[in-house]
Formats: C-alpha cells, sequence, structure tokens
C-alpha cells in the first residue's frame, strides 16, 4: 500500500514553524510521510497566521487553489483532505467552514494536539471537522514528546525552535495575538529541558526558545517552584552540548532584572535581543495600549548595555498608526537615533479586523505612511550598516551550519545571528570555531577561521589586535 503523504506550508511567526513541524511528527505517527507539493499529498495543511494584511483573504485564496487540486484527485478516486489551522482558522473557524465547503477540517494554534483523532475521523469519512478550543496545557504535554532524530533535518539538529509560552496578556490595540492565542500560558519546566535534552543527543548546539510575550515566561518546576525566563535560561545553559541560546519575541513590560542580569552572567545567552518598542511617541504608546512608555524602555536598554555592552538590540515599528502626528514620527526617529539598532522590522499600520485599532477612524494617507516609513528604514538600514561593518577585524565565535553558495565555502552565525561565509568543507558543520572577520557584504559577514584558538563563549568577543 502506498504510503499517504502530508505537506504543510506554514505562515508568519517561527511559533507557527514550529508548530508545523509538531503536527508533521504526529502526522507521521498515523501513517503520514512529508512531501514538498501539494499535487504529490494526501493531506494538506494551511498554518495560517492572522497578522498578515488581510490574512482571511489569502487564505481564501489559497484554499480556491487547493480546491482545483482536490477536484482533479476526486475525479481520479484519489483521497485529498484540505485542512486549515493557525490564527486564521482559530478567529474564523465557523466562517471557513460555512464558506468554504471543500476544507475537510478547522483547528486553532492550540489544537493541533488532536490532530491524530481528527486524521482517523476523516479515514472513517468524517468531514467538517472543527476544533478551535483553548487549551493549552494539553497541547504543552505534548510538544516534544515526539522529537527524535529521524524527525529532524540537519539545520534542525543544529539549531532548533523551543516553544515555551503562548498567548498573550497585553491587548495592545492593533493586536489579535489575545484573540487567537489566547490568555498567556507557560509550559512546564521539566517538559521543555526534556525536549532540548533530546535535542542535544541528536547534535542540536542551538535553541532559540518561543512565545508570543516570552519574556513573560513563569512555569512550574521541581517541587513546585515557579521560574521566571532567566531562571530557565540558567537552567537550559546546564545542558550538555546546548552552547547557545536565545529567545524572542519579548515586551518591554517583561524585561526585569534577572533577565537583564543573564546577558551579563550566562555566557551561553547570546548577546543578541529582539525588542519591539512600536513607536517613540508616548502619545501613540498609549493610543497603542502597550503599557509603558519611552522612557522605560531607554532606561531597559541603558541597563542591558551595563550588563552586556556588545548586545545587539532590534526592534519592530508601525507607522502612520491613526493619529499620529509628525512630532509622533520624529519622536520615533529620535528613539531610533537615541538606541541605535543592530536591525529592525518596520511596516506601515494596516488595521486587523477584531481590534480596537480597527474601529479607529484612519486620517493617514498612503503617501504619509510610505514616507514616513521610507524615512525610518533609511536610518535603520545605515545603523545596520555600521553595526555589521563594526564586526570587521574582529574574533567571533561562529556555529557552521552548512554548505554556502560556492563551492568550497560554508555558512553559519555569529552571536548576533548574522551569516557568517567562510572556506571550509562540510566537516565545518556543527562545529562552533573562531573566525576573524575580514569583510562585509549584503548584510553577510566574511572570514576566515582561526585554526590555533578555541572559540570563547564569552560575550565580550576580542578584537583583533
Amino acid at each position: 500500500m502506498t504510503k499517504r503523504k502530508a505537506f504543510i506550508k506554514s505562515f508568519g511567526c517561527q511559533m507557527n514553524v514550529y508548530d508545523s513541524e509538531r503536527m508533521m511528527e504526529l502526522l507521521r505517527d498515523s501513517g503520514y510521510e512529508a512531501c514538498d507539493n501539494p499535487s504529490d499529498a494526501h493531506l494538506v495543511i494551511l498554518n495560517t497566521c492572522h497578522i498578515r494584511e488581510k490574512a482571511s483573504e489569502k487564505t481564501y485564496s489559497d484554499i480556491g487553489r487547493l480546491h482545483m487540486i482536490k477536484k482533479q484527485k476526486q475525479a481520479n478516486h484519489e483521497e485529498y483532505y484540505i485542512a486549515i489551522a493557525g490564527c486564521v482558522a482559530q478567529a474564523h473557524g465557523e466562517e471557513i467552514m460555512r464558506r468554504a465547503p471543500t476544507v475537510d477540517m478547522v483547528f486553532g494554534p492550540q489544537s493541533y494536539h488532536h490532530l491524530p483523532n481528527m486524521i482517523r475521523q476523516l479515514h472513517r469519512g468524517q468531514r467538517k471537522l472543527l476544533n478551535i478550543d483553548f487549551v493549552s496545557d494539553e497541547k504543552f504535554d505534548t510538544l516534544g514528546s515526539h522529537r527524535d532524530k529521524s524527525s529532524m533535518g540537519l539545520s534542525a539538529q543544529l539549531s532548533a525552535f523551543v516553544t515555551i509560552q503562548e498567548g498573550c496578556d497585553k491587548f495592545c490595540n492593533f493586536c489579535v495575538v489575545p484573540y487567537t492565542r489566547g490568555a498567556e500560558n507557560s509550559r512546564p519546566v521539566m517538559s521543555i529541558l526534556d525536549e532540548i535534552k533530546v535535542l542535544a543527543d541528536n547534535n542540536c548546539r542551538e535553541v532559540t526558545l518561543l512565545g508570543q510575550n516570552v519574556n513573560a515566561y513563569h512555569g512550574i518546576g521541581a517541587h513546585g517552584k515557579t521560574y521566571n525566563l532567566a531562571s530557565l535560561i540558567h537552567e537550559i545553559a546546564q545542558i550538555d552540548n546546548i552552547d547557545r541560546i536565545r529567545f524572542t519575541t519579548s515586551h518591554p513590560r517583561d524585561m526585569d532584572n534577572d533577565l537583564i542580569a543573564a546577558f551579563g552572567n550566562c555566557d551561553s545567552l547570546m548577546p543578541y535581543l529582539h525588542l519591539p518598542i512600536q513607536s517613540g511617541s508616548n502619545n501613540i504608546l498609549k493610543q497603542m495600549n502597550r503599557g509603558h512608555h519611552r522612557d522605560l524602555y531607554l532606561d531597559i536598554i541603558e541597563r542591558l548595555r551595563q550588563s552586556c555592552p556588545d548586545i545587539a538590540i532590534t526592534s519592530d515599528f508601525i507607522v502612520g498608526y491613526p493619529n499620529e502626528t509628525n512630532q509622533d514620527f520624529e519622536d520615533t526617529m529620535d528613539i531610533i537615533r537615541q538606541v541605535n539598532y543592530a536591525g529592525a522590522f518596520s511596516f506601515k499600520y494596516s488595521p486587523r479586523p477584531g481590534t480596537p485599532a480597527a474601529r479607529v477612524d484612519d486620517h493617514i494617507t498612503e503617501d504619509i505612511k510610505n514616507d514616513r516609513l521610507q524615512q525610518l528604514q533609511a536610518v535603520i538600514t545605515q545603523q545596520q550598516s555600521a553595526f555589521d561593518n563594526a564586526q570587521i577585524g574582529k574574533k567571533l565565535p561562529v556555529l557552521i551550519e552548512k554548505p554556502a553558495r560556492y563551492d568550497g565555502q560554508m555558512v553559519g552565525r555569529s552571536p548576533y545571528l548574522q551569516p557568517v561565509h567562510i572556506n571550509g568543507d562540510k566537516s565545518l558543520i556543527g562545529q562552533i570555531i573562531s573566525c576573524h572577520i575580514d569583510d562585509v557584504k549584503a548584510h553577510s559577514l566574511f572570514g576566515r577561521m582561526i585554526t590555533d584558538e578555541k572559540p570563547s563563549y564569552h560575550q565580550k568577543f576580542q578584537a583583533a589586535g
């Protein structure tokens, strides 16, 4: 009998990528193997993201294309199921069922652990399966339990994402996450450590801890002790073979003293932090319901740099938020100049259905939004280039991940997440080597391996002398 095949397409954040990987592991247990083309599959899952502009409309467009494949399959009496997962499924599950009869099942991001049972129901002839419950604890119980070497590719063995927290209690007025991912919920400590130990046993060297508000983590450990993110990081740092730890995405309101100190006293915690502020204007921050002001953010940055002078800071910015004045925008530009970022993601504001901001009249024209975005991105690009060029002449520890584009060249990541290209062969994959940085091109570093020097994992990386 031909083995059933499954195709999963992920949209949006790294947490969706992580969820898709876990779904594929559950599907393997149900007799499926992964494929790279929806036309070759027996089951297609679209793991959707509601952060995308016009996410629902784009989902229906994708469903329409899959429906054409399904019609051809059914004409040949072939099995073909269509499933919609993720945040669009959570927000619009019942409407998807109504508007798209070709869809066989819909389930939210907190429900995919029910996938094996839902698959069995499909195989028994049931259709129109809907599961959009918010039960994070049940989902957390399944995370990591299926991870093994056979389920992970080479890149996943070296660097892996691990969900530790889901949901959000902040209710920023522009954001749909609290409505699609639910309230903040932290995964138990031992469940996380057990998953990371499996990864470490399968050659993983680096983990990135994921959460909608990852630094809001408060998980229960042994004997009922509550761990914050900093204490969890210190526990992970004790696991053999895990040399690098990262986390994303953080909220300024949850940057506590322990976490700031960890950047200076935990060698495994990489000197890189993505800390979104969205706007530098106190007026707009209040309208966004961010729950903090610009001075608090600047104070956090100052304390981080006292703890770890070489830390790279990146952020998110929204321009053209409803009622954003010229002065509000200038306040954002001012904070960008003060912080001096290593990079940032920036976007024009667009309303997300169901959010409070979507009910506010948006009088900012597209021309103004475009102009402000171009101004902001020009400064960010300049700052990122300056940060990249500042690495020339330094010696950095680089985790070699894979062959580069050209023969005889390998590529890895610096502690600051920059791609680093060196001359070498595949025997270097998985090693952390000391590398002298000689050049920068298109936000990629180029250097040479220092063969007689063991790389330092300490944050205060040495300049060449």
